[in-house]
């Protein structure tokens, strides 16, 4: 609509116009630069609590205080295996690949032999309470450990630990040329222990069906990742599990229960939540008793994440993709100061890649990526994930901002013989940068893996326990 008046007005309205503007600029920028402020303040206040708290911690001292490897690939003096022949035929050897070669000079590197297994009943001065990831690791009974793809879970009522994974001590084979290294399912192993260090077998708490070809368990078929939490309203301690065929093709979930920690858990079905292809998952509980599903999904191409019924049973409706075109899997939720963080591994089958910390205000997204969390080692370890691969985090009551990070490091030659890395994981330190963000995005704390032959638990808190 045109402006009627004198030749005059039309340019003192426009110079009005001209200093609203400015003036609502002005106050929006204010605003903006108070905004951001606040949440920097708050943030830095967090960060500052964070070091303090932890630079005053004799132990997160220790734990800083990285191993590094020098570890140099030999000349090679016969014939390369098979496998490794087939992946990498026409480029330089790398620390990969004598990882996936069974005939390399360098594994006792990697998988050290018997003689060095960790034995807690046996162990005693220097060596007592202490990790060594990567060596053979022995049950009460002086039997390996087999408990891959593992979780854990703290009960309350018991004051004990239970570890969970998949039990794996059978013969290693290919269901075709074309597939994937495999064990027959045996079952669900459980260990418990009150100081995470000393580990007594439970047997298997959740069994293969050995008759039945059209079971989910049929020795046939595929379990991994058995995931438990306990539901204070029913009672049930309720296992999550990836179920699959021989191929991959099914692709779902599996959901058991039991009264008791120690089984045994009746199988109740399989499902595609959400009416999509689920593999690598993991369950999160979270401080209000909701439980989420994460899983990946649309092959392995992004993660899915949403809530559980009450019961713990079966999924809600709500679903949210994250990670969208990230290809990655393993996750492994926790949860510290109100912020949900997680790790992740690459899709490279039995191979170790890169993990990437990822962190969240809100458990259903948005999700940023802030890099590898990987410390210590040298380039080749922190890219490999120290060789393992991600499945579980725990977190280490009274000392804030301390986890273990517990990762599989994957033997394709001979999966019952695949190992164990457990490494301390804190969150603290200067903050990290995201690797996508949109304006306004928070500083979230430095997520740390850190690198060590040897490392343990501090004495205050085994006594607690």
């Amino acid at each position: 609509m045109p402006i009627s008046g004198t030749g005059n007005f039309p340019r003192v309205l426009s110079g009005s116009r001209c200093s609203m503007s400015a003036v609502v600029w002005s106050l929006v920028g204010f605003l903006l630069v108070l905004h951001m402020y606040s949440r920097f303040s708050n943030i830095n206040a967090v960060n500052g609590d964070i070091q303090l708290r932890m630079s005053n911690h004799p132990l997160v001292h220790e734990l800083e205080q990285v191993e590094k490897e020098n570890i140099q690939i030999p000349h090679r003096k016969g014939k390369r295996s098979p496998r490794a022949a087939k992946r990498r035929p026409k480029r330089t050897t790398t620390l990969i690949d004598e990882f996936l070669d069974e005939n390399s000079q360098l594994r006792h590197v990697f998988f050290p032999d018997m003689k060095t297994a960790v034995n807690p009943i046996k162990d005693s001065g220097n060596d007592s309470y202490h990790y060594h990831p990567g060596r053979i690791w022995l049950d009460t009974e002086g039997n390996p450990i087999q408990a891959h793809g593992g979780g854990m879970l703290y009960d309350e009522r018991s004051n004990t630990y239970y570890w969970y994974g998949e039990y794996k001590d059978g013969p290693t084979y290919h269901a075709h040329k074309k597939g994937a290294a495999r064990v027959d399912i045996i079952g669900v192993g459980c260990y418990s222990s009150k100081d995470l260090w000393t580990w007594k077998n439970e047997g298997i708490v959740l069994a293969a069906e050995e008759t039945n070809e059209t079971h989910d368990l049929h020795k046939s078929n595929v379990l991994e990742r058995p995931k438990v939490i306990y539901n204070e309203n029913t009672g049930k301690y309720v296992m999550w599990m990836h179920i699959d065929d021989a191929n991959y093709t099914k692709a779902a979930v599996g959901i058991a229960i039991s009264d008791y920690p120690t089984g045994p858990f009746d199988y109740l079905r399989s499902q595609r939540p959400h009416g999509y292809d689920s593999r690598d998952m993991t369950i999160f509980k979270d401080d209000d008793g909701v439980a989420y599903l994460i899983y990946s999904s649309e092959d392995n191409s992004e993660l899915h994440i949403g809530p559980l019924t009450e019961d713990y049973l079966d999924v809600k409706p709500e679903m949210q993709r994250i990670l969208v075109g990230q290809h990655r899997e393993a996750p492994a939720l926790f949860k510290y100061q109100g912020t949900y963080y997680m790790i992740t591994s690459g899709c490279t089958g039995w191979a170790p890649n890169e993990a990437l910390a990822h962190a969240a205000e809100s458990i259903m997204g948005p999700w940023e990526t802030m890099g590898n969390p990987c410390i210590g080692g040298n380039k080749m370890f922190r890219l490999a994930t120290f060789f393992a691969q991600s499945t579980f985090v725990i977190p280490l009551p009274g000392i804030p901002g301390s986890y273990i990070f517990m990762a599989d490091r994957w033997n394709p030659a001979d999966l019952r013989d695949s190992r164990y890395v457990w490494l301390p994981l804190i969150v603290g330190g200067p903050a990290d940068r995201p690797f996508e963000f949109n304006f306004g995005f928070p500083l979230w704390p430095r997520v740390s893996i850190y690198w060590h032959r040897k490392w343990r638990l501090p004495l205050s808190w085994r006594a607690s326990k």
